[in-house]
C-alpha cells in the first residue's frame, strides 16, 4: 500500500484500526521502547510516510488507544447519569464496565508492563488524573448522594476488582467467559447490585 492509498483509500478506518492493533501487539512482544515506527510500518506492509498520516509518533498511538478507552467510560458515565439509582442500574454499570475493561486489557497491560517508558511521556500525568476523575464519577453512580466512606470504598473496590482481576487472570484461564462471570459475581456483591430474591408467593 502506498502513501496515497493510505490517505485516500476507502479502508482508511480499517488501516488505522489494524495499525493500532499491530502496534499494541508489538509493544507487548518487545516493549514500547524497542519498537520503532519503521518496524510497525514494515509489519503492516505500508511505508513509514503512510504511517505518519495516521500517527506522528508512538506516543500518538498510545494516546489514541487510551483516549478511546476513556471515551467508552465517558459514554457509560453519561448513560448512568440518566438512570434511576437502584440495584438494577448498579448491576448494569458494573456489567458494562467489566465489558470495557475486559476488551481493553491489552491497553492496561501495555501501560503496566512499560511503566518506565510510558510514564515518561508528556501526557502520562494527565492520563492518570483523567482516569481518577472517571473512577470518582463511577463511584458516585454506584452510591447514594452523600454516601459514607465505607460505601464509597466498597464501590471503588468493585471497580478495582474488575480492573485488576481482568488483567491478572487473563492468561491463567482457558475460558474468558468463565473469568468474566467470576469477576462479575464478586463485583456485583461489592456494589450491592445483586438481584433481590422474590418473596415466596409474591407476584414477579
Amino acid at each position: 500500500m502506498d502513501q496515497k492509498a493510505a490517505e485516500h483509500g476507502p479502508d482508511r478506518g480499517d488501516t488505522r484500526s489494524r495499525l493500532r492493533q499491530l502496534a499494541l501487539e508489538m509493544f507487548a512482544e518487545q516493549g514500547y521502547e524497542k519498537t520503532s515506527l519503521r518496524e510497525i510500518a514494515e509489519r503492516l506492509g505500508v511505508t513509514k510516510a503512510a504511517l505518519y498520516y495516521y500517527f506522528k509518533s508512538k506516543e500518538d498511538i498510545v494516546r489514541s488507544l487510551v483516549e478511546d478507552y476513556m471515551a467508552q467510560i465517558d459514554d457509560l458515565i453519561a448513560w448512568g447519569k440518566d438512570q434511576h439509582r437502584d440495584a438494577g442500574t448498579r448491576a448494569e454499570i458494573v456489567s458494562r464496565y467489566l465489558g470495557i475493561v475486559a476488551d481493553g486489557t491489552a491497553v492496561f497491560r501495555l501501560l503496566h508492563q512499560n511503566q518506565a517508558a510510558v510514564t515518561s511521556l508528556a501526557a502520562a500525568k494527565e492520563r492518570g488524573e483523567l482516569f481518577r476523575e472517571r473512577i470518582d464519577a463511577l463511584v458516585d453512580l454506584l452510591t447514594e448522594p452523600g454516601a459514607p466512606v465505607a460505601a464509597q470504598v466498597r464501590a471503588a473496590s468493585c471497580l478495582m476488582t474488575v480492573s485488576f482481576c481482568c488483567m491478572h487472570y487473563q492468561d491463567r484461564v482457558t475460558d474468558p467467559a468463565e473469568l468474566r462471570a467470576a469477576v462479575l459475581d464478586v463485583a456485583l456483591g461489592l456494589a450491592d447490585a445483586r438481584p433481590q430474591p422474590t418473596a415466596a408467593g409474591a407476584r414477579p
